[in-house]
């Protein structure tokens, strides 16, 4: 899978995936913004934009005027917030690529935040941010990373809270948007049967971006030495838990050992986990391993939902999969398992244009630097046993040990066996 990513004179970044024969192409903008690029005072901010952004431009004034016109090609479209940075995207047939550019470089540069729309969007924004608190096994993450990372960006909720969402002005958009939706801090990819310089000159004449400074995130602290957790007491059916531990970076040389290592714990159904949890066990119906990577941190976590009365017993049962990784190697045959699994996973993750566009746009906003999918295939082929044991042996340690629990259940208990005994 080629690709060709140009730097305009003034920063803006592009990135054109040929994919020919494709019926379909994907546009997606990527704004190196997001909850660590905010202040505790404008605390979901990037969220809030972001919706501001379908809410009217200069030259569609309504939010039915955008929707009108993207529904009336069968486009698909939407956007996204995160802690490093905010997407938007729109899906059509190839034949309309002029007419999505258009649209959503309409939509990035010219949003007119109303500021009747905005009194509107609160609300909707605040019921959001209630649904997020009614739905345990989505709240749970939240609690977990302000328990994790505490009073500073990474610890904030990604969609802000209630209050500081309900005092926000126009001005604080128009002074936020101004620092980071520059072209220093935006990439621009477009994947699916296309013209690639075509497409480039098309971009480059649209998306004109004043060549402002971009302002940069405050770098993450970590700060931990023993083991830490937090129970928010809730009737529920069961108890949802996110337990895990701080790793490193998305640029980390360690992070094709980590990648296969947290494959191993819960890479599909035949993972250690599901196997243990769910067809040993019996205790719960999800569990899930996966990696948290952004660029000046990262944690390798495990959340499943269990049985209220068995919750020690599978916190236990956890850490038991971790230290198995230090005392001994994973077997030749689970590893070349484990990895075929994540090379398979890869090529079928890139069957469509908008799941391309990602791949490329998400390494370059994150990374600054771009892999192909074999480049990232030989990397995770030459990780052996002794790398992830030894890996192992750096991350799983006490100190390192973070768990956030809601439901019913006895702290005291969870606090007595959340350590690793080594």
């Amino acid at each position: 899978m080629t690709f060709k990513k140009t730097i305009l004179p003034n920063g803006l970044r592009i990135i054109t995936v040929p994919m020919k024969g494709n019926p379909a192409v994907t546009v997606l903008v990527l704004a190196q913004a997001g909850s660590k690029y905010e202040t505790k005072d404008i605390n979901g901010l990037s969220h809030f934009l972001e919706h501001m952004c379908f809410k009217g431009t200069l030259r569609r004034p309504h939010a039915i005027d955008i929707s009108r016109e993207l529904d009336s090609i069968g486009a698909q479209y939407n956007a996204f917030t995160s802690q490093e940075y905010t997407g938007y995207y729109v899906k059509s047939h190839s034949k309309h690529l002029p007419k999505i550019l258009d649209v959503i470089s309409d939509m990035y540069l010219n949003p007119v935040f109303d500021e009747k729309e905005i009194e509107k969007e609160k609300g909707v924004i605040i019921e959001e941010i209630n649904m997020y608190e009614d739905t345990p096994q989505r709240h749970v993450w939240d609690i977990f990373n302000e328990l994790v990372y505490g009073d500073q960006p990474a610890g904030w909720n990604i969609a802000g809270t209630k209050e500081i969402v309900s005092k926000m002005t126009r001005d604080d958009f128009i002074n936020y948007r101004a620092k980071h939706y520059v072209a220093k801090g935006t990439t621009v990819i477009v994947a699916g049967d296309i013209e690639e310089d075509e497409v480039s000159k098309n971009i480059a004449d649209l998306f004109k971006i004043e060549d402002n400074e971009k302002h940069q995130k405050i770098a993450v602290k970590e700060e931990q030495e023993k083991p830490q957790l937090v129970l928010l007491d809730k009737k529920t059916d069961q108890v949802h838990l996110v337990l895990g531990v701080r790793t490193f970076g998305v640029n980390h040389p360690d992070m094709p050992i980590l990648r296969v290592l947290c494959a191993v714990l819960g890479g599909g159904m035949s993972g250690r986990l599901f196997q243990k949890l769910r067809d040993e066990m019996g205790v719960g119906y999800y569990v899930r391993a996966s990696i948290d990577d952004y660029t000046d941190h990262g944690l390798l976590v495990v959340s499943t939902g269990v049985d209220t009365k068995r919750v020690s017993e599978v916190v236990t049962a956890i850490l038991d999969e971790f230290k198995k990784f230090i005392t001994t190697e994973v077997p030749p045959s689970e590893l070349e398992k484990t990895k075929e699994y994540l090379l398979g996973s890869l090529y079928l993750d890139l069957e469509t244009s908008d799941a391309v566009a990602s791949f490329f746009g998400m390494q370059d906003i994150l990374q600054g630097k771009i892999l192909t999918p074999d480049e990232i295939s030989s990397k995770i082929s030459a990780v052996t046993g002794e790398d992830i044991k030894r890996l192992a042996g750096e991350i799983f340690k006490d100190k390192s040990l973070n768990a956030a629990f809601i439901g019913h259940c006895d702290k005291e208990d969870l606090a007595r066996v959340l350590t690793l005994n080594i």
